[in-house]
């Protein structure tokens, strides 16, 4: 079965997954992905070295869907925390359907002696908040841009923990929580740095944040912080 080169990295990631759904990730095996697709292993490893690169590849999509809805006009007219709030959900959005096998991609990542993994999942993490900083056109620079990355570092940690076990209609909790941390992190953005609040929006029910900056320091309550911390160290 001949395919576009890009089409069939898809295709391998999206069955990678599809088997995944059907038993569990720790049961996926990549003569299986070959068989389904009616390809050889070598053309999978052309594409991937192993089958943690899959879970990379999972994740890239999601930095790639969160880009896409920061070119809209839409997009354009939110204030810098609402384009925060509104990339950190889109991000989380692309993966929403397969929620169980991302907690297991991600579990399989947490233990113990896969340092070779862990290390690179903390880049990726990094690489994914730098993007998120990118499409907010944040431009904060030296100990400002420090604290900034930071604090934008583990709101997107603690809400990624929050999210994979949150069962509600359309991640409702999950998008509260995450207006609440960068509610509570702009307030102390504005103890610290004297930055001016944007008013409130008209709909207070369900408004992401809406303040005019984006805080460069963020606290967190303690079962926040356990979560974060735990995913800050050892995953990405």
């Amino acid at each position: 079965m001949k395919r576009n080169m890009l089409d069939l990295r898809e295709a391998i990631v999206e069955k990678a997954v599809a088997i995944a759904e059907r038993s569990n990730w720790e049961a996926v095996r990549l003569f299986d992905v070959a068989a389904e697709l009616e390809i050889s292993l070598e053309d999978v490893r052309r594409h991937f070295r192993e089958k943690e690169d899959l879970v990379d590849a999972w994740f890239d999509r999601a930095d790639s869907q969160m880009l896409k809805t920061a070119e809209t006009v839409e997009f354009q007219a939110l204030t810098p925390r609402e384009r925060l709030h509104h990339l950190i959900m889109a991000w989380l959005d692309t993966s929403a359907e397969h929620r169980r096998v991302i907690r297991q991609m991600i579990g399989a990542k947490l233990e113990p002696g896969h340092l070779h993994i862990q290390i690179p999942a903390i880049m990726r993490i990094s690489r994914t908040v730098q993007w998120m900083r990118e499409a907010a056109h944040r431009d904060a620079t030296f100990l400002r841009r420090a604290l900034e990355e930071t604090a934008l570092t583990a709101i997107y940690l603690a809400t990624f923990t929050f999210w994979m076990r949150d069962a509600s209609e359309n991640s409702y909790r999950t998008r509260d929580f995450l207006a609440q941390a960068l509610r509570r992190a702009e307030s102390l953005d504005r103890r610290v740095y004297g930055s001016p609040a944007q008013p409130v929006s008209a709909d207070a029910t369900t408004e992401p944040p809406s303040a005019r900056e984006f805080p460069t320091v963020v606290t967190t309550s303690a079962h926040e912080e356990s979560l974060t911390h735990s995913m800050h160290v050892k995953s990405g």
